[in-house]
């Protein structure tokens, strides 16, 4: 078997990424007459590609806006692309936030909205809740992020201090259509979670939200606790009239990517082991029990055999304890180093699929066997760039981050781990 295992496991990420892209996705989602006319809004990492594949094949009058991360905007003639920032929201988010509850209000039951949806949307549309400012939304936004909050938990917070998420985009914009497409980048590929569910009813209460900022032992201003103790702070709920005429559709998910992975393995001769696609918890920990199901593979040919690619998806965490760089990627592809120590025939790559790892310039990182040597040589301990969450600068002294760039789309964490036979 002839194989060459980084080329491969580019190769195994790139076909991930390409299942997830909106090109060839929307159609089906859309009315059979896409010759009346549309109003578009959105948000997320993949917004500006799913408006561009909008704009190419709807045929009546369209407009609108959508927002997009910074550097991840894509040509589009008919629909306005905004870039703002993410992870932590500015006022660019703020402003254009604004706009799309202005342009949706108003519209009647003949109107048609499309919303395209997607990972990042949730720090991307934000629009403070009445009361709240952006300045306290990013304070609080920064604590979660650095606390090792899960997704779930962290949009639960988000939809209560916002004037936009949570369902109430779609009952600003009732009694129009609203058909709603995403493309998921959440375990359990759950609508309400995809940028905070502006447009699906929301189960969750601010009495949880409050709950989860105490549990995590994040501070708040007083009037950010008496908003969140207020009626008015509740988030649109299950069998509210004003979402009857909304609808919601996925179009890509994480499953999408590792079924594509997966098919490309077989084509080369290898045994998938696809362990899911919403796997969660602290990065060097789900590292390391990646780490012991490759050295099974090898000492027993258990749950497969050699030659053989274990294949995850969904969205790990890190706790920021230390003052390096790097994200959840990268800290898995430290961990697992860590835990390999260079055991021959297992190469890895981990990257997140929107071609940003974090706030990084890296999807994430590569490893092979020999590159444990090389960290010797150049005298890197992994134990000591892991106590100091500095992930991205042991790989970019050893010239192994993977870069892409932004893909503009979002199907969250993609791992590869290639076991052959010694």
């Amino acid at each position: 078997m002839d194989i060459q295992p980084k080329e491969l496991l580019q190769q195994l990420f790139d076909s991930a990424v390409a299942a997830a892209l909106p090109k060839g996705n929307l159609a089906e989602y859309l009315p059979q007459d896409t010759r009346q006319k549309a109003v578009v809004i959105g948000a997320g990492k993949a917004a500006a590609s799913m408006a561009a594949e909008l704009d190419a094949i709807w045929e009546g009058e369209l407009s609108g806006v959508v927002v997009t991360r910074y550097d991840h905007g894509a040509p589009c003639e008919r629909i306005e692309i905004i870039e703002a920032a993410h992870p932590v929201p500015d006022d660019a988010g703020e402003r254009v936030g604004r706009r799309i509850l202005e342009l949706v209000s108003g519209l009647g039951e003949d109107d048609l909205v499309i919303c395209l949806l997607s990972g990042g949307g949730s720090s991307l549309l934000s629009l403070p809740a009445p009361g709240l400012t952006l300045s306290d939304k990013q304070a609080i936004n920064k604590a979660l992020l650095k606390s090792g909050a899960a997704i779930d938990e962290m949009n639960c917070v988000r939809k209560h201090l916002s004037g936009i998420k949570g369902g109430r985009l779609a009952a600003a914009a009732y009694p129009a259509r609203l058909i709603a497409l995403g493309i998921s980048d959440v375990p359990g590929d759950e609508p309400t979670v995809i940028a905070s569910g502006p447009t699906v009813a929301d189960p969750t209460t601010s009495a949880q939200a409050l709950s989860i900022l105490d549990s995590y032992g994040i501070e708040i201003g007083a009037h950010v606790r008496a908003w969140l103790e207020s009626p008015e702070s509740e988030t649109v709920k299950p069998g509210d009239e004003r979402l009857s005429k909304a609808e919601f559709h996925m179009i890509a998910t994480p499953q999408d990517a590792l079924d594509a992975a997966a098919h490309l393995a077989r084509s080369k001769g290898l045994a998938p082991l696809v362990l899911g696609d919403c796997i969660e918890g602290e990065s060097r920990e789900v590292a390391k029990v990646h780490a012991a199901i490759a050295k099974q593979i090898l000492k027993c040919g258990q749950p497969v055999q050699a030659p053989c690619v274990i294949l995850s998806g969904g969205e790990t965490t890190v706790t920021i304890k230390g003052n390096g760089r790097g994200g959840r990627n990268s800290e898995f592809m430290l961990s697992l180093f860590n835990e390999l120590k260079g055991q021959a025939g297992v190469y890895a790559l981990a990257a997140d699929t929107d071609g940003i790892d974090g706030v990084e310039d890296n999807a994430g990182a590569m490893i092979s066997p020999e590159l444990f040597a090389q960290a010797e040589d150049a005298g890197l301990k992994a134990e000591d760039y892991l106590a100091n969450n500095d992930s991205y600068g042991f790989f970019s002294q050893l010239g192994t981050l993977v870069e892409t760039g932004p893909t503009r789309t979002n199907v969250n964490d993609f791992r590869a781990i290639l076991v052959l036979p010694k």
